[in-house]
This record gives structure tokens, sequence and C-alpha cells, in this order.
């Protein structure tokens, strides 16, 4: 109903405008005078009359004249136009008035309508109308712009997602091709694994994650898919815990944002030659009534001594953020520790 209302605002508003006035005008004809009884057939016939030599003097500068001088910009030929057929429509509307009111036999029940007062009474409240409905015009090209521009704002910054979710697939690919290096360089039985792994990743990313939501727990999949292929790269000596707590099977979320926090973890916060790294991730999902609300995600990791995470962060970190900002404004909360011998990130997104 809303969504209706929305696109016919313009049309509701002239709609509104001509009941009102019909209303109100039917109103005065018909309101009975002192010996005489009500004619109501009579009435709205004058009413109708009335009415539609207004609506059409009052369209044909809404449709044709004023858009016309809106492309032009010509006042002088406007100006002229307009009060050419405006006068003209006056001069007939008030014969014809006269016909109506007598058949122009200059009855004394009719002496009003051929008067100067009723002519120039008659002009005044049609202009006031005709300025009124063309008021409309500038109203509706308004809306028109204002609409234009929200959409030129939403293409730019779904653009500018499509951007940032590009620049992941070779963020990603960097890291996980090291990966492989590493593992095909030291003759690694678990090579072709990883490779299956990869496969099996780069078809969430290029199918299933374009997508403006996805569900939680294909995300899931795909985290565990890069943890997995971590641990192999570690031989397993590196403690890496994922804990899931709550339902996710029908929660979504925008794709590829939890995956950056996971990645620098290992980035900054595992080595080969560090034996105290540990990787800590936890995903929770808080519902009222069986209804997710919020998605909390937290990754904890230790610090390579010579990491400095913040600093070396790189596009990866400063992307999930302006993609948090575009996909879920003001409906996120991130909190950042840096201390000396551990870092942390605690994401909070809310899911209604």
């Amino acid at each position: 109903m809303q969504s209706f209302i929305q696109k016919n605002r313009i049309l509701l508003i002239h709609l509104s405008f001509w009941c009102l006035y019909f209303s109100f005008f039917f109103y005065q004809v018909s309101s009975p005078r002192r010996g005489e009884e009500v004619d109501l057939i009579k009435s709205l016939t004058i009413a109708i009359l009335h009415i539609s030599f207004i609506l059409f003097i009052s369209y044909l500068n809404y449709f044709y004249l004023l858009p016309r001088f809106l492309v032009q910009r010509n006042s002088k030929k406007y100006l002229l136009e307009f009060f050419s057929i405006f006068v003209m429509i006056i001069i007939i509307y008030v014969h014809v008035k006269r016909f109506h009111a007598d058949g122009y036999t200059y009855s004394k029940e009719a002496h009003y309508f051929y008067s100067f007062r009723f002519a120039l009474q008659h002009a005044f409240n049609t202009f006031f109308i005709v300025v009124f409905v063309a008021m409309l015009k500038f109203l509706e090209q308004w809306f028109e712009l204002e609409a234009k521009k929200k959409e030129i704002e939403n293409e730019k910054l779904v653009s500018e997602l499509r951007f940032l979710k590009a620049q992941i697939n070779p963020h990603f690919l960097f890291n996980t091709l090291n990966n492989l290096y590493y593992l095909a360089f030291t003759q690694s039985p678990n090579t072709t694994e990883v490779i299956a792994k990869l496969s099996q990743m780069m078809r969430y990313m290029i199918y299933e994650s374009n997508h403006h939501k996805v569900l939680l727990s294909k995300e899931i999949e795909y985290m565990e898919n890069y943890i997995s292929l971590e641990k192999l790269r570690l031989n397993e000596q590196v403690p890496i815990n994922l804990e899931i707590i709550g339902h996710v099977s029908n929660v979504q979320i925008v794709p590829l944002v939890l995956i950056t926090f996971l990645e620098n973890a290992f980035k900054h916060g595992v080595g080969n030659n560090f034996a105290e790294a540990w990787v800590k991730v936890k995903i929770e999902i808080q519902d009222i009534g069986g209804q997710p609300t919020k998605c909390i995600y937290t990754v904890e990791n230790s610090k390579l001594p010579t990491a400095n995470i913040i600093e070396k962060s790189g596009i990866g970190l400063q992307n999930v953020k302006r993609r948090l900002e575009l996909s879920y404004p003001n409906h996120y909360q991130l909190h950042v520790k840096n201390e000396t011998n551990y870092y942390a990130v605690k994401l909070a997104l809310d899911l209604n």
C-alpha cells in the first residue's frame, strides 16, 4: 500500500484536489436559496460544466504549454500563448454560462452572469487553480529529480560494493596460491587435497557469493575450508579452534565479510617458526523467540613478535570496513583490541 502511494503520489494529489474542489463547488450551487427548490440535476450539470472548462485550461497548460516552456525557457512566448488561450477559454465559458442560465434572454434572474464582475471573478478563480495545478508540475519534477538522484546514489553504491567484492578474489588467491606453492615445493602429499578445497572455495566465490546475501551455513563452510587449508600448510601444529553457538541454518548475511578477519589472523598471528601461535574463532547467533536477531563474530589470535597488524593490514581490512558501512549502515558494531601478545576482533551484525 505504501509503495502504491509512493509511486502514485502526484496522481493522488491531483485526484484529491479535484474531488475536494468539485464537492465544494457542487455544495455551493446546490445549496437551497430562499423560496427555491433544489434541482440536483441542474446543480450537477452546472458543476460539471464549470469543472470541465477549468480542467481543460489547467491540463492544457500542465501537459503542453508548461513542458514546452521548461524545455525552451522562452517566457515571453509562453506567457503570450498561455494568456491568449486563457482569455479565449474565459470568454467561451462566460457565453456558455449565460446561455445555460437563461438562453441569452437577459432575464433578471440571470443578471449576475451578464456582469463584468462575474467574468472577472471566474477569471481570477480559474487563474488561481491553473497556477496551483502548474505548481504540481514543478513538484512532480522535484520528485523525479530526487528519485533519479537516489537511483544514481544506489547505482554508485552497488558499483562500489561490486568493486570491493571483486578485490576479495585476488586477495584470497594471492594468499592461497602462496600456500599451494609452499606445499608443492615441499612435495606434500596434501597438495591434491588443497587443490580440491581451493576449487570448492572458488566455486562458492564465483557463483554463490554473487547474491546480496547468502546462508551463514555456506559462509561457515567456506571458512572451514580455508581453515583446513591453513592446517594442512602448518602440518596441524597450530591450535585452531572454530566454535559455533546457536542455530545458523536460517541466518543470512552479506557474503565474504567474515573471511577477511580470519585471513588477517593467520597472516599476522601464525608462523611456521612461531611455537606459541594460536587462533580462536567463534560465531554466535542470538535470537528472540527463535528468531535470529544478531550475529556475533569473534576472532582472536596470537601475534608474531614482529607483527604490527594495524599498520600492515593492507586493503583487506579497509575493504571489509567499507563493505560493512554500505551493507549494514548503522547496524553493525566493530571492536578491535590490539594487545602486546594477542589481537582480537569482535563484529556484531544486526540480522533484522
